[in-house]
């Protein structure tokens, strides 16, 4: 029974060989030739041992950077608020507006949010302070983040536009928050 698994192990590589090889093993197979020898240890040779403690702990080691990773997005932000549309000239951070131009009163400059709206999603920066707070106040869902036109106009169809959306903050930013409270302060730090 070994005898016949290592012929069929060793046909079973010929083959791939010629399968997946180089243009010249193409050639090859055109004009007719041997496949390649695979060498096989010895029936008697020591056979490699696995470590069951190693896997074990790369086993683990993975499974708690994956729960890291689980564990420190689903600390992050997400929900349903209004989304308005802005342009400016010049915004908070000093940045240029741009496609990815976004605008919160509650999330620090340079934080990473994504936006979803009916299945369409687009990924900003927030850059720029906005809506005021009697725009924040004034929708069914509180507005806590601006838009840009452009990405407004690309999830929606129209540039000057208030929609309902799915957000979901990817990464804080370090920049400056323009207020600590308001209406919709629980919302855009998830906890509404």
């Amino acid at each position: 029974m070994h005898k016949r698994a290592r012929q069929a192990v060793t046909a079973a590589l010929a083959g791939t060989t010629l399968l997946l090889g180089t243009a010249a093993t193409a050639e090859a197979a055109v004009a007719p030739q041997a496949p390649p020898a695979v060498s096989l240890p010895p029936a008697d040779a020591p056979r490699p041992v696995l470590d069951p403690v190693a896997i074990g702990a790369a086993l683990n080691a993975a499974l708690r950077a994956a729960a890291a990773d689980a564990k420190r997005l689903a600390a992050l932000p997400s929900g349903r608020a209004t989304a308005t549309s802005f342009w400016d000239a010049s915004t908070a951070s000093g940045k240029p507006m741009r496609y990815a131009t976004l605008a919160s009163p509650y999330w620090p400059l340079g934080t990473k949010v994504k936006i979803t709206y009916r299945g369409k999603s687009a990924v900003g920066v927030v850059e720029d302070f906005g809506p005021a707070e009697w725009a924040v106040a004034q929708h069914d869902i509180p507005a806590i983040v601006d838009l840009s036109e452009k990405m407004m106009a690309d999830l929606s169809g129209v540039a000057s536009n208030t929609v309902h959306v799915r957000f979901q903050v990817l990464k804080w930013g370090k920049g400056r928050v323009y207020r600590h409270s308001g209406t919709g302060y629980d919302l855009a730090m998830g906890r509404s």
